[in-house]
């Protein structure tokens, strides 16, 4: 009981939440308790979790930024090996911050999580050699129900860290790179998603 300590509505966007657990180490290693129901409605947090997700990607893979547009998904997510970018963005159409978007580092050794509820995009960029990338979901994946928004786009501008590149009219990673010169890596439909103006609203 009492195993996370909860940040809410960071970056001043209502339902974001950074949760850091308690983390108890010795000479044998550490134990952490990754979720616990308990703890997160004692927090005020009652989503419910459905399926549990796992990937693993190589330096300079982005991905997103993605949603469901009708079955939206809440995501809880973490990294469990390597260092990523972890970016929301608030496609709320009601919201105060409608268009505003977040982002923070998540890594295997500050060992955050990352509420992000229905109603945003969300995408992340691998900043270490390999990064394995955990997230629960509030609902099922529905293939033909994905949208997306343009990871890129200047009416937005997410700032993601040791990327440089001059931003073209469209997604495409070409001409993008890390500053050690990795090129940024992005699968061919996340390099054809519309800019904020074009995008899904819920």
């Amino acid at each position: 009981m009492g195993q996370i300590k909860v940040e809410k509505n960071v970056g001043g966007i209502h339902g974001l939440c950074i949760i850091e657990p308690a983390v108890h180490g010795d000479s044998r290693g550490y134990f952490m308790e990754t979720y616990n129901q308990k703890d997160m409605e004692d927090a005020g947090l009652s989503m419910h979790f459905v399926q549990d997700n796992q990937s693993s990607s190589s330096k300079g893979v982005l991905r997103g930024l993605h949603y469901q547009k009708e079955y939206p998904q809440g995501k809880l997510v973490r990294v469990i090996k390597g260092h990523v970018f972890d970016v929301a963005v608030d496609l709320r159409s009601e919201s105060e911050t409608y268009g505003k978007w977040f982002g923070v580092e998540l890594t295997e050794e500050n060992k955050k999580q990352f509420y992000i509820p229905e109603g945003f995009a969300h995408g992340f960029l691998v900043l270490s050699d390999v990064a394995e990338f955990c997230y629960k979901c509030t609902d099922f994946y529905h293939p033909g129900d994905e949208g997306g928004l343009a990871w890129n786009d200047p009416e937005i501008g997410v700032c993601w860290p040791q990327v440089a590149g001059e931003y073209r009219g469209s997604a495409s990673a070409d001409g993008y790179r890390l500053d050690d010169g990795t090129g940024l890596i992005l699968s061919e439909k996340d390099q054809m998603w519309d800019g904020f103006r074009g995008t899904f609203k819920f």
